[in-house]
Formats: C-alpha cells, sequence, structure tokens
C-alpha cells in the first residue's frame, strides 16, 4: 500500500514503499572490479604474445559484454558476456567466437576463461 504525504506547499506526493526498493533491478549491467582484473589479465597475456590487439566493453541493460579484437576495424574475434539473468540456469559467464557459438559457459568466470588460455598456450608454442 502507498502513503500519500504532504510537503510543506501543500501538496500530496507518494512515497514508495520500503520494501520494494531493494527490489529494483539495475539499470545496466556491468563486470565488478575482480572479474575486469581476470579478464584484463588474460588480455594482457595475448597482447605480449602479439594475437590481440584492442578491446571494447559494453554495459547494456541485460549483459555486459567484453569483446577483444585482432585489429581496431574488424568483427571481434571473441566476446566475453555477462548475463545475471542465467545465474540460476546454465552460469551467467560465456565466452562467444567470432561466429555467435558458444565456446564456454558457466557460474565461474575463472573456469570459463580457461578455454581462451589453451589457446594462449598452443600460440605460444
Amino acid at each position: 500500500m502507498r502513503r500519500v504525504q504532504r510537503n510543506s506547499v501543500g501538496m500530496n506526493y507518494q512515497v514508495p514503499p520500503q520494501d520494494n526498493l531493494h527490489q529494483m533491478p539495475p539499470a545496466q549491467v556491468a563486470f565488478h572490479r575482480t572479474e575486469l582484473s581476470l579478464i584484463l589479465s588474460l588480455y594482457g597475456r595475448f597482447v605480449a604474445a602479439g594475437e590481440w590487439r584492442d578491446y571494447g566493453i559494453s554495459c547494456l541493460r541485460d549483459v555486459a559484454v567484453f569483446s577483444v579484437f585482432r585489429r581496431t576495424a574488424e568483427t571481434p574475434l571473441y566476446r566475453i558476456e555477462k548475463r545475471p539473468k542465467l545465474r540460476d540456469k546454465q552460469g551467467m559467464y560465456a565466452v562467444v567466437g567470432m561466429d555467435g557459438q558458444i565456446m564456454k559457459r558457466g557460474h565461474d568466470l575463472k573456469n570459463v576463461l580457461r578455454v581462451l588460455e589453451r589457446k594462449l598456450i598452443r600460440a605460444v608454442d
């Protein structure tokens, strides 16, 4: 039930119930600092190996995307996605290839990024 209060001018305004304040979804999804440190650590190793050269971060309403590029003006080689709505299902983290195929999905970002670390080992050899 909403409460109606009067301000000092005498106008009515509605106060939202206290229990709904914490249930509002965030305006956009973003990576947390610990998630970004894992991703940027992997990114730095690929840059040092000469495989990757650029990245982009998109924070949207339903998904946060870290895109990796070999060159600036092309489509991303890989996308690391965070979809919180899938947290209770397949896992909110996913690595998506250039063709749109999901390479790995899971609940733990470190385990999901291992699919890319295997490629780094091959690139260095």
